[in-house]
């Protein structure tokens, strides 16, 4: 039997992704890392100005871009992303769901509203959407990929040293519970679920902490620094590409070796 060869291995030519969260930041560095693999990209925002503006950065890279604003939190807006993508594209191979918040308030003192803003955008929203992709991609009977942005916070306890974000960790660690057990029930339909859990990238999330302790932060990594831009879409375009077919319900940490020590 021949085996494909490498450069097969990462094309992702004739695909359709969704990408959750890409205007900005490590989603639209994945959005870009899959566009560059050959994919199609339809981007989801709320903020309208940075969902523009991103489209045409990915369309200025010869990428087929589409723009889709709406909250991932709404199960009507899920679907009518779907027919939209449907419509322009045809079919969806493809959902990296990267929208995410944080909240930041010492434990005790955490607003219940807060907690469940966080859970419902991290955690319900991912499931929102994966579920009605799953739907469409059992309907159309090719397999898909679906990769879904965690964090290492989701492996870890956070320290108490530090103000608390305590929503966000049970957000991202409820997210590699859904992949794992999402990859069981979608194994028999050829779709693949794994996630990402990045370290400590310079975002507009991670800007404040950075500031203020991004230098002990880098000493806590193995590596002695913080993610860098283009270190997330590699990993991406592996988990979306036939290079990863036998790969399926694993939370990949992109850390630095944090995680090890």
């Amino acid at each position: 039997m021949d085996l494909p060869r490498l450069s097969e291995l990462f094309d992702l030519t004739g695909r359709v992704a969704i990408v959750t969260g890409g205007s900005r930041g490590l989603g639209l560095e994945m959005a870009e890392g899959l566009g560059e693999a050959g994919a199609s990209i339809c981007i989801t925002a709320r903020r309208e100005p940075d969902l523009h503006e991103a489209t045409d950065h990915l369309k200025s890279m010869g990428i087929q871009a589409l723009a889709f604003q709406g909250s991932v939190t709404d199960p009507e807006a899920a679907q009518r992303l779907l027919a939209n993508v449907r419509e322009r594209f045809a079919r969806i191979d493809i959902l990296v769901n990267g929208a995410g918040v944080s909240w930041g308030a010492p434990t005790l003192e955490m607003p219940l509203d807060r907690w469940q803003y966080v859970l419902e955008t991290n955690l319900t929203g991912a499931w929102i959407l994966s579920q009605e992709v799953c739907k469409f991609l059992v309907e159309q009977g090719q397999g898909g990929r679906i990769i879904n942005i965690a964090s290492i916070a989701g492996l870890k306890g956070e320290s108490p040293q530090r103000l608390s974000a305590i929503g966000y960790s049970a957000s991202k660690a409820g997210l590699i519970g859904l992949t794992r057990t999402l990859a069981s029930h979608m194994a028999e339909h050829n779709i693949l679920v794994n996630a990402i859990c990045p370290g400590y990238f310079p975002t507009r999330m991670t800007k404040g902490v950075l500031a203020e302790r991004g230098e002990q932060i880098a000493e806590g990594s193995p590596l002695q620094r913080v993610g860098r831009p283009g270190e997330l879409k590699g990993v991406a375009v592996f988990l979306a590409s036939p290079a990863s077919s036998y790969i399926t319900g694993q939370a990949i940490a992109v850390d630095g070796g944090t995680t090890i020590w």
